[in-house]
C-alpha cells in the first residue's frame, strides 16, 4: 500500500510538472535527478528497501524538483507572492531546494553508512555524512556552471542566480545547513526504523 501511494503522488507530481512547463530545457534538468532516483529505488526496492523515512524523504526532495522545474526556481508563484508580501529582493524557492539537497542526502548517506558498516563510530559518520552532503552540494554548482558555459543563455533559467552575486555560496551554506539539520532532527527515528528492516545481505 505504502508502495502504491509513492507512486501514485511522485507520477501525479511528474505528470503535472511535465504538462507546458515555463522552460522545456530547465525542465529536463530540474526533474532528471527526480527521474534518477525513481529509477533507483524501482532497481534496488526487493535487494535493499529503504527506511519508509528515507522514501517519504526523497518523495519530497523529487516534489521540490518537479515543481522548480515547471515553474523555474526564481518563478515559483507561491515564493513570488512572498517576496512581495514581505519586500524580498528574490524569490527563494530556490533555495529551499538547496537545503533539501543537503537534508535529504544526508540521511540516505546515514543509511547506507550504517547498513553497509562502512563506518561505525557514530561522531566520526556524522562529521563524513556532512562532508559528504558539502562537496555534494559544490559539485551540483559545477554542473551548473558547465551547463551555463554549454547551452549559453538558455541555463539562466535553471541557474536561478537573479541577479544574486552570493547565490553559489548560499546554495552551498543551505546544503550543510540541511545536513546538519537532518542529523540532529532525525537520527532517532532513523535508528528506530532502521532496527525494523529485514536484514538484506
Amino acid at each position: 500500500m505504502r508502495t502504491t501511494l509513492w507512486i501514485l503522488l511522485y507520477a501525479s507530481v511528474l505528470l503535472w510538472s511535465a504538462i507546458e512547463p515555463k522552460d522545456r530545457f530547465t525542465w529536463w534538468l530540474e526533474v532528471a535527478p527526480a527521474l534518477i532516483a525513481a529509477v533507483v529505488i524501482w532497481a534496488t526496492r526487493r535487494r535493499f528497501p529503504l527506511t519508509p523515512l528515507l522514501y517519504g524523504l526523497i518523495l519530497l526532495h523529487c516534489v521540490i524538483l518537479m515543481v522548480g522545474g515547471h515553474y523555474t526556481y526564481a518563478e515559483v508563484p507561491l515564493f513570488d507572492w512572498l517576496r512581495d508580501s514581505f519586500a524580498l529582493q528574490r524569490n527563494n524557492y530556490d533555495k529551499v531546494g538547496h537545503f533539501a539537497q543537503g537534508f535529504v542526502p544526508a540521511m540516505v548517506a546515514r543509511e547506507l553508512l550504517i547498513r553497509l558498516a562502512v563506518i561505525n563510530g557514530p561522531h566520526w559518520r556524522d562529521f563524513l555524512i556532512i562532508c559528504f552532503c558539502l562537496a555534494f552540494s559544490a559539485f551540483y554548482e559545477l554542473i551548473e556552471w558547465w551547463v551555463a558555459l554549454l547551452s549559453g543563455a538558455s541555463a539562466e533559467a535553471f541557474l536561478g542566480t537573479q541577479g544574486y552575486i552570493w547565490d553559489t555560496q548560499s546554495d552551498m551554506g543551505l546544503a550543510l545547513l540541511g545536513a546538519i539539520c537532518a542529523l540532529a532532527t532525525l537520527s532517532k527515528l532513523h535508528n528506530r526504523q532502521l532496527k525494523q528492516l529485514k536484514p538484506t545481505y
